[in-house]
């Protein structure tokens, strides 16, 4: 069974979002009030808090990691209008702090003029580059030239989406047949108007972001999305976090060879759950993109998983403070046991459970988003 294991954040006001680094053995926490917490996994998988300090003069909303590759790098964005940079530094022979780490701030971004409401790495492959969305709905894509040097950041792109921005997500495929690509949320609260998410991708002709499709069927204001982890399909497969969990196809038609705009998709909807009963504030994929875990105002993480037919259904149900949750027939609800301690948690765990923006207290959720390992597959094959 899954057990749930507490932390005293100590943060003094509302934790907006929960971030994992690529190995999954850090962890870094923002909140209302005005810090970012940076939590190492020891040996004996206890998580203790390694650094804290106070970032922006405002709720930081989201706080999400570099790939390793350019280091121990963090980005953060806030109420306040801008974004920023951290990198963790250790003390030099020499330095008073010998063998000792400290984060400092490399860069402030400053060119929103509203409340800073996501930011995102790009994918690697892509180099050092950083996204932002705000709610002037505009998206800003940034590059850092020299990724030795995290002081310079030159802003490349700025997208109008035309809709107050809520979040942002990366497609992560490094497949040549696919541009790069990302899709914008909005939780614009005008169910009238329908397109809430809005799908990007850059033209090598233009040198520029083109909108390449909206998803007219979500009307409700989206809190997170997420691309699934693409090992080799053809096809794109994206979640969204409403009032509801949706799970969307985004299917590439071939493109004519004199086609100079973005690749025409062919968007099927593929699953659609409200068994949340309230908002749905985070969605995160596992590492092979075979598990969604959702979270809501319910206090619940769930679990949902595709079978050989592509239909999709809820495999597990957790609570967010640890107790076991009974079904209607006041039985406790079966889950499988590769969610146990025994599965290494991966980069980006399942994000806990936002306050939003609209000041209402969420609960808590734990971290989920799995990497399998061949021994409990070995065990648990019909899980899989």
């Amino acid at each position: 069974m899954f057990v749930a294991r507490s932390i005293a954040a100590d943060h003094k006001d509302l934790i907006h979002d929960v971030s994992y680094d690529f190995h999954g053995r850090r962890m870094a926490t923002c909140s209302s009030d005005q810090s970012v917490k940076v939590w190492d996994k020891s040996e004996n998988g206890e998580w203790h808090c390694t650094a804290s300090w106070k970032t922006h003069s405002g709720s930081v909303w989201r706080v999400t990691w570099a790939h390793p590759e350019f280091g121990q790098v963090l980005a953060s964005c806030s109420f306040d209008r801008t974004a920023a940079v951290w990198e963790e530094i250790v003390g030099e022979s020499n330095d008073k702090q010998r063998g000792l780490s400290h984060w400092i701030k490399r860069t402030t971004l400053v060119d929103s003029r509203t409340s800073v409401t996501d930011v995102k790495f790009a994918p690697k492959h892509m180099g050092l580059m950083l996204t932002t969305c705000s709610t002037d709905g505009v998206v800003r894509i940034y590059e850092a030239p020299d990724v030795m040097n995290l002081s310079q950041w030159s802003l490349q792109h700025e997208i109008s989406c035309k809709l107050s921005c809520s979040c942002i997500s990366w497609n992560p495929s490094s497949s040549r047949a696919h541009p790069p690509m990302f899709a914008v949320g909005s939780d614009d609260s005008n169910v009238t108007y329908g397109g809430k998410v809005q799908i990007y991708e850059y033209n090598e002709n233009t040198r520029k972001y083109a909108k390449a499709e909206t998803l007219m069927t979500v009307t409700d204001a989206v809190h997170d999305i997420a691309f699934a982890p693409n090992l080799g399909r053809s096809f794109h497969v994206l979640a969204i976090a409403t009032k509801d969990v949706r799970i969307f196809k985004l299917v590439p038609m071939r493109k004519e060879s004199t086609s100079t705009g973005p690749t025409k998709l062919e968007v099927q909807i593929v699953a659609q759950f409200d068994n949340h009963n309230s908002q749905v504030w985070r969605v995160s994929w596992n590492i092979t993109s075979t598990l969604l875990a959702s979270s809501g105002d319910d206090g619940c993480v769930r679990l949902w998983k595709a079978n050989y037919m592509d239909n999709w259904k809820c495999t597990g149900i957790l609570k967010g403070d640890g107790s076991p949750l009974t079904g209607s027939s006041g039985q406790p609800t079966a889950m499988s046991t590769v969610v146990g301690s025994s599965v290494q948690t991966s980069q980006n765990a399942l994000n806990g459970m936002s306050a939003g923006r609209i000041g209402k207290r969420a609960p808590f959720a734990p971290p989920l988003r799995q990497l399998i390992s061949p021994k409990i597959y070995q065990q648990h094959p019909s899980y899989y």
